[in-house]
C-alpha cells in the first residue's frame, strides 16, 4: 500500500467493497486515504453507508431538482483572473486561468473553490472561442478535483519535488478544450459552508443539486460560455457525480429552455457503477492477475452474492483472505512504485510527465498549503480551521449514494447524449473487469466489435461501441488516474471523445 495519501477516492472502496447497508451510519472521511481505507479493510463489513437500493429514487429527485439560486456575478470573473502562479515557467503559458468561488446557498454560507484554464491558443488553432467547454470531477467522495486533476492528471502544471515549482504537462487537456476543475461537495479542498451541518449532510442528491447551482452561475460570470458545446469528465465515484449531474442539468434544461445548459456527453474513468458487479470484478481481476489464490477466489464465487445487504460468515472469511492484497501494492496501480519518502526535495528531482513520481501527493499537498499559492489562486479567503487537503477531513458523513447508476447512463443515452466509459488496464481499484461486468448489465448490442485503437505506432488501448451511443475504452499501462500514467493516450482518448470519433488505429 502506498505510504500517505492514496491517490483518489475514499468511497470508491465503499461502493465496490461493502455491502448495501439497511441503516444510514456516519463514516468518516480521511485526508489520508490510508488511514481510512485500512480501517475499511481490517474490518470492511461493519462500516457501511446509505445506499438506495435502486437509482429510481434519485432519477425521479434529480428530474424535479429545484435551481432557483441566482446570485450577483458582476465584477467577479475579472476578480479571479489569476495573473501568474507561484512557481510558474516563465515561458510556454498561453493561456488564461482564473481561480476563485462562486456561491451555491448563501443562506447557509456555502460556496465551492474553481480552478478554470482556457484553451491554450496554438497558431491558427483558435484557442478557447473555438474549443468546448469541459467540466472535470474527481471522486471519493471527498477528494479535490484541484488538487488530483488539476495538479496530477489533466491540468497545465505538474508540481516539482521541491512543492514549490511547477513545470508544463505538455498533454495537458486545455490543448482541446477549456477546463473547469470543481471542488465539491462543500468540505472538499477550499470548498466551504459556514453552517457546520452541511459537512455531515451531504450526498449523491445534494451534491447534484449544488453542482448544477455552481454551474448555473458559473455562466453567469463567464457568459461566453453560454450556449458552448459543454462535456463533464471524471473518475472512480465520479461514476456517480458525472451522470447525475447530467440528468440533473437536463432536467434544468426542460425548466429554463431560454437558459439552457449545452450538454453533449460524459465520459467516466475507472468508474463505480454498479455496486454488485464492480464488487465482483475488482475480486476476478486480483485472481486473473495473480493477487490471489485459486482457493480463495473459489470460496468467493461459492459463498459471496454482493447483491445481498449483508455477507454470511464463510463469504467474510473468503474476502478477509482476498483483502490481504491491499497492504502489499497500490492498489490503484498495481505496477506502480510505491512512495518510499514523504518528504520534499531541495533541489528538486529531475521531473517527468512519462514516469509519474509515486509521491506526487505530497508535493501538491505543500504547494497548496503555501499562503502564497493560495493568494494567487483566490484560495481560503476565509481562513479555514483545516488546511488543504487532498481528501476532506471535515465531511463526517455521506447520507445517500445509489447501488446503481445504470438506469441514469441508459436515460442519457436516450436523450441522445454521448457516453464514454474508460478504464486503464492495471488498476485494481476499480478494474477494467468490474466496469465490463457493470456494463453487461445493460444488455446493449455491439455496434463496433473490440479493436485496438493507436497512438504513435503502439497499441493505445482496446475499445468497442454498442448501440445506443455508448462506447468502452480501455487504455494500456494505465492505473486508475489515467492522465497521470498516460498522459499522451489520456490526451488522445479525451481528443476523440470530445470530437465523437472512434480512437484512431494504425
Amino acid at each position: 500500500m502506498r505510504n500517505g495519501i492514496f491517490p483518489c477516492l475514499l468511497l470508491s472502496l465503499l461502493t465496490v467493497l461493502l455491502f448495501k447497508a439497511s441503516s444510514q451510519t456516519h463514516i468518516p472521511v480521511s485526508k489520508h486515504q490510508t488511514d481510512a481505507l485500512n480501517k475499511l479493510i481490517f474490518d470492511p463489513r461493519t462500516l457501511h453507508r446509505h445506499v438506495s437500493t435502486t437509482a429510481k429514487p434519485i432519477l425521479t429527485i434529480l428530474s424535479n431538482l429545484p435551481v432557483s439560486k441566482m446570485y450577483s456575478q458582476v465584477g467577479q470573473k475579472e476578480n479571479d483572473k489569476i495573473v501568474k502562479l507561484p512557481g510558474q515557467p516563465e515561458t510556454g503559458v498561453n493561456f488564461d486561468q482564473y481561480g476563485g468561488y462562486v456561491t451555491v446557498d448563501a443562506e447557509r454560507g456555502r460556496a465551492f473553490y474553481y480552478y478554470f484554464v482556457e484553451a491554450a491558443t496554438r497558431g491558427s488553432d483558435g484557442g478557447a472561442d473555438s474549443k468546448p467547454l469541459l467540466l472535470w470531477l474527481n471522486g471519493g467522495p471527498g477528494c479535490s478535483s484541484l488538487g488530483y486533476g488539476a495538479m496530477e492528471e489533466l491540468g497545465p502544471f505538474r508540481v516539482m519535488s521541491d512543492g514549490k515549482n511547477l513545470y508544463l504537462n505538455p498533454f495537458s487537456w486545455n490543448k482541446v478544450a477549456n477546463v473547469l476543475f470543481l471542488e465539491s461537495p462543500a468540505g472538499v479542498g477550499f470548498s466551504y459552508s459556514n453552517t457546520t451541518e452541511d459537512y455531515s449532510q451531504n450526498g449523491d442528491t445534494k451534491t447534484a443539486q449544488d453542482n448544477v447551482v455552481f454551474l448555473v452561475n458559473w455562466l453567469e460570470r463567464f457568459p461566453e460560455y453560454k450556449g458552448r458545446d459543454f462535456y463533464i469528465a471524471g473518475e472512480s465515484y465520479a461514476g456517480h457525480y458525472v451522470p447525475q449531474l447530467a440528468h440533473a442539468i437536463l432536467a434544468y434544461n426542460r425548466q429554463n429552455k431560454g437558459q439552457s445548459i449545452n450538454l453533449k456527453g460524459i465520459t467516466i474513468g475507472n468508474a463505480v457503477i454498479n455496486d454488485d458487479t464492480d464488487t465482483s470484478g475488482m475480486y476476478d481481476f486480483f485472481w486473473t492477475h495473480a493477487l490471489i489464490s485459486d482457493e480463495t477466489i473459489d470460496a468467493i464465487h461459492k459463498n459471496c452474492n454482493f447483491s445481498l445487504d449483508s455477507a454470511d460468515p464463510s463469504c467474510n472469511s473468503a474476502l478477509d483472505g482476498a483483502d490481504t492484497v491491499f497492504g502489499n501494492l497500490d492498489i490503484y496501480n498495481i505496477y506502480a512504485p510505491l512512495c518510499m519518502n514523504q518528504s520534499t526535495t531541495s533541489p528538486p528531482k529531475r521531473a517527468s510527465i512519462e514516469h509519474f513520481d509515486p509521491c506526487s501527493d505530497y508535493y501538491v499537498d505543500a504547494y497548496l498549503n503555501t499562503p502564497e499559492v493560495q493568494e494567487a489562486m483566490h484560495a481560503n479567503v476565509t481562513k479555514l480551521e483545516q488546511r488543504w487537503s487532498s481528501c476532506s477531513e471535515v465531511i463526517s458523513a455521506w447520507v445517500d449514494s445509489a447501488s446503481t447508476v445504470l438506469p441514469i447512463l441508459t436515460d442519457l443515452m436516450s436523450k441522445g447524449i454521448r457516453v464514454w466509459v474508460y478504464s486503464g488496464d492495471i488498476d485494481g481499484r476499480v478494474p477494467i473487469t468490474s466496469t465490463r461486468y457493470s456494463l453487461n448489465q445493460l444488455q446493449l448490442p455491439v455496434k463496433l466489435p473490440w479493436r485496438a485503437w493507436y497512438l504513435n505506432n503502439e497499441v493505445g488501448g482496446y475499445s468497442t461501441t454498442y448501440e445506443g451511443n455508448l462506447t468502452l475504452v480501455t487504455v494500456r499501462g494505465a492505473g486508475h488516474e489515467v492522465p497521470s500514467y498516460q498522459p499522451a493516450r489520456g490526451l488522445t482518448l479525451i481528443q476523440y471523445f470530445l470530437q465523437g470519433k472512434q480512437l484512431p488505429d494504425m
